[in-house]
């Protein structure tokens, strides 16, 4: 097996390319890719502050490192969800990343927000853990980078993980989601940052690759509480249809995203948003559904 570039052994094979690379052609090939994605969505300039989600796991780090490499303002926003165990290893994987590349990084910490970790705040609010986290992940992130005056929130969402968004959403014909999905999420309101997706044109398999190549050290455990996930279903659908026909996942997406998502366009609809009562956060109700949720579990706003 031979790089595709300089026909010298080549150490990752790429079937939905019909290619393979060396490590230097891997990683312009992986560079080249971030690059497209950023410029074919202009989601970002070379002046802009971005400010990046990290979790502790492959996908935001590499995503930190990509952009730091190439040149970006990019600090991370790592927030500690409370989850005994998890958060502690996920938590120092960021930090070791930080402290190694000399990059700046905010934290923001559910318990030390409510009192609860994110487990007990979705218990007592009595909704789905992972529905609770959303919320207040999403709230944090545009606090965070509305208070450290960034241009842009980029998370690690990479082919596999809108592929599964997709899939799921043309399942259930959720016409407004459709509408909606993009590698880019503009800034609907004044006190909205928009959100980014660099990574959505590379595979975890090609994320994980590039994580081992540059050494970036992550936490490999999934979060305990993506157990049973409707997503993770919807993956290894997609996983098995790869296997036979490599490249499905790619021309699925990027066939929706040119051609099928202005079929849904539609569907978005335009709604007016205020800020919420409590919090000051957009909304479209008087109360933002982060703070209904808080005032569910009896934290005091």
């Amino acid at each position: 097996m031979k790089c595709k570039k300089c026909k010298q052994p080549a150490i990752i094979a790429l079937r939905r390319h019909n290619a393979a690379f060396c490590r230097e052609h891997y990683l312009e090939y992986f560079y080249g890719q971030v690059e497209r994605a950023v410029k074919e969505y202009r989601m970002f300039a070379r002046d802009d502050r971005i400010l990046v989600a990290v979790s502790g796991g492959k996908d935001s780090l590499a995503l930190w490192d990509v952009l730091l490499t190439l040149g970006y303002r990019a600090d991370g926003l790592y927030i500690d969800l409370g989850i005994d165990g998890y958060s502690e290893r996920s938590k120092e994987k960021v930090l070791y990343f930080a402290r190694e590349r000399g990059a700046n990084l905010r934290i923001a910490s559910i318990k030390e927000e409510y009192g609860l970790g994110i487990r007990e705040l979705a218990r007592k609010a009595r909704r789905a853990a992972c529905s609770v986290c959303g919320l207040h992940k999403r709230y944090l992130f545009n606090r965070e980078a509305m208070e450290g005056e960034y241009d842009a929130i980029a998370t690690g969402h990479n082919l596999d993980d809108e592929a599964a968004t997709l899939l799921g959403n043309l399942l259930n014909w959720n016409t407004g989601y459709l509408a909606r999905q993009s590698p880019l999420l503009e800034a609907t309101a004044a006190n909205l940052v928009k959100k980014v997706k660099p990574l959505y044109r590379l595979t975890e398999r090609e994320i994980a690759s590039y994580a081992v190549l540059r050494r970036v050290d992550y936490i490999v455990e999934e979060c305990p509480m993506a157990v049973g996930a409707k997503s993770i279903l919807y993956k290894n659908v997609l996983n098995q249809l790869e296997e036979v026909s490599p490249g499905t996942k790619a021309r699925f997406l990027f066939g929706f995203l040119e051609e099928g998502r202005q079929v849904f366009a539609g569907e978005k609809e335009e709604v007016a948003l205020k800020a919420c009562a409590l919090c000051g956060q957009p909304t479209t109700a008087e109360v933002c559904s982060r703070c209904r949720t808080l005032r569910r579990a009896g934290v005091t706003l």
